[in-house]
């Protein structure tokens, strides 16, 4: 049976407060009165807590974390009442989430499809190559990870993030990820067998469009599985490499170019 899953989250304006994951570390403070012992029940790091911390302290109206040094008690952190009624905000609101999703698990199949693209439609940013897929791989490092994400046409994204984004955006083989590239991160080469690059991202495609501007270029290049991608290069490049419509080209992305994000 079909079932929609949604993440709640709360803002200040328009600025992120954080999610359950934040307001769950709130709930264990105000229950332990312990910063290690909360960010330990919630799987963060101790710096990972703090940082959260600081940062909802910094975006709310009012703190919502206080820390006790020494005295009688022996010192500790506690909640204030503005950061405790915020957790009894998020409870209720989270109880009227359930209940309104479960309100979904009688659409039909059909339309889990036209839920995730719908999902990816309200994602916005600047970048203008956005690229929905599949993470298949991630190799892990010491201080960064190499994360694979497969697009539905088959071709493969390699983006390098740090360890703890991996972690904060929840990527496991199997989530539903977006890869951001900014045209100005693509390259562009024409196809030749004896060509190496130490660029992890390398799409073979095909020239569709071409607009010539008096200092830049823009180029868009259809991939081999159907997907589109645009590339800004300067206009004496676009000349001296003879690109056209109907040209063969490969479009040259290094791995740190690639911004993945998650809308869950």
């Amino acid at each position: 049976m079909f079932k929609l899953k949604g993440v709640l989250s709360l803002h200040s304006g328009n600025r992120l407060l954080g999610g359950s994951d934040r307001i769950a570390l709130l709930a264990k403070i105000a229950e332990t009165g312990s910063i290690t012992a909360a960010a330990k029940a919630v799987g963060m790091s101790y710096k990972g807590a703090w940082d959260a911390i600081d940062a909802m302290n910094n975006l709310a109206d009012e703190p919502l974390v206080m820390r006790v040094t020494g005295g009688k008690g022996g010192g500790g952190t506690h909640l204030t009442p503005r950061g405790q009624r915020l957790v009894e905000a998020f409870a209720a609101l989270e109880d009227i989430q359930q209940r309104f999703l479960k309100q979904f698990e009688t659409l039909p199949e059909a339309s889990v499809d036209d839920i995730k693209l719908i999902r990816s439609l309200m994602f916005r940013t600047s970048a203008r190559n956005q690229f929905s897929g599949r993470v298949v791989a991630i190799h892990k490092g010491a201080v960064n990870d190499t994360v694979e994400l497969e697009l539905p046409g088959g071709e493969r994204v390699v983006a390098t993030l740090t360890s703890e984004s991996t972690q904060d955006l929840g990527l496991e083989v199997g989530t539903e990820a977006i890869a951001l590239i900014k045209a100005s991160s693509v390259l562009v080469g024409l196809t030749d067998e004896n060509m190496r690059l130490s660029a992890r991202n390398q799409f073979a495609g095909i020239v569709t469009q071409v607009v010539h501007g008096a200092v830049n270029t823009e180029v868009r290049i259809r991939l081999a599985g159907g997907s589109v991608m645009t590339a800004i290069v300067t206009a004496e490049s676009a000349s001296s490499l003879g690109l056209e419509e109907g040209v063969a080209v490969v479009a040259i992305v290094k791995a740190s170019s690639v911004i993945l994000g998650t809308t869950h």
